[in-house]
């Protein structure tokens, strides 16, 4: 072993990973392996968390080949045996601030960890979503992946297009949420959410609901959600969620809608498909 060939880490926990030469088997949180992916390196498998089902959420997945990638299951369905089952040589993982891996339970993280390096990312609120990026980043390149210039390009190019476009004159109104049947909706507080910073950044006026309780989401019922008098709509695809349709009922007025994963992916060509989403969304409010 050489010191150019030795492999090290430092994770959002402070723990240091490390290997005699670059991990290629990459076991990851189907966020993490969706965003590696964009960033230029192929996960051998995923795995979801407890809102995840025995099949992989595709909302969640991006442009993962799932064809291709081992999906080893979610939640309580997990243990060590399974998560080795694709032979990885690295477990990467997310963290909401507290260290925690999140969708493993600590009996099933800890014995894991004592088999395989694990690398967790913090991709909670203390970030912004360009902080988390770079780390994703920083992690791409030490597993090999080189830098794709023109992907960074588009990306700068459809910020610069979502700035314009959201700070024109009549600027719509924009509401995240997760609807939760026909009845009611999860408003996302804009402010907690790395990806809706990122809207508000560039000038969109994302809908803040009124401070209650709810730390991330305002739990409303279908009237006062509509109240908030929504001209776009950013609406959760993951599986989990319920139906926009069935919450707008047949009398809805015809708002563009937006596909918002709430677990974002932080490659730069999955971020900026989502700008470029936003952005067609207001001139098509505009228009109306």
């Amino acid at each position: 072993m050489t010191e150019q060939s030795e492999w090290r880490f430092s994770d959002d926990r402070g723990q240091q990973s490390a290997a005699p030469r670059p991990p290629e088997r990459v076991l990851a949180y189907v966020q993490a392996g969706a965003t590696l992916w964009d960033l230029g390196v192929r996960p051998v498998g995923i795995f979801g968390s407890d809102h995840d089902g025995p099949d992989p959420d595709r909302a969640k997945a991006g442009t993962l080949p799932l064809h291709e990638v081992d999906y080893v299951g979610a939640g309580s369905g997990l243990d060590v045996g399974r998560l080795l089952s694709a032979g990885p040589d690295l477990v990467v993982a997310v963290s909401y601030g507290n260290g925690h891996v999140y969708g493993l339970a600590p009996e099933t993280a800890k014995p894991l960890e004592e088999r395989v390096p694990v690398v967790v990312i913090d991709v909670g609120q203390a970030r912004t979503f360009a902080e988390i990026g770079d780390r994703f980043a920083e992690l791409a390149r030490s597993l090999g992946a080189a830098g794709r210039a023109d992907a960074d390009r588009d990306l700068d190019a459809a910020r610069a297009r979502l700035r314009v476009v959201a700070t024109s004159a009549d600027t719509p109104r924009v509401l995240a949420l997760s609807p939760a049947g026909p009845d009611q909706a999860h408003v996302a507080r804009p402010r907690m959410w790395p990806e809706l910073g990122v809207l508000t950044e560039l000038g969109v006026q994302v809908v803040e609901p009124a401070e209650g309780s709810g730390a991330n989401w305002s739990t409303l019922d279908r009237s006062d959600t509509f109240a908030l008098r929504p001209e776009v709509i950013l609406t959760d695809i993951r599986a989990h969620a319920g139906s926009l349709d069935a919450l707008r009922g047949s009398d809805a007025r015809p708002t563009p809608v937006v596909p918002w994963n709430p677990e974002p992916l932080y490659g730069p060509r999955d971020h900026a498909r989502f700008l470029g989403l936003v952005a067609d969304a207001l001139e098509a409010a505009r228009a109306r």
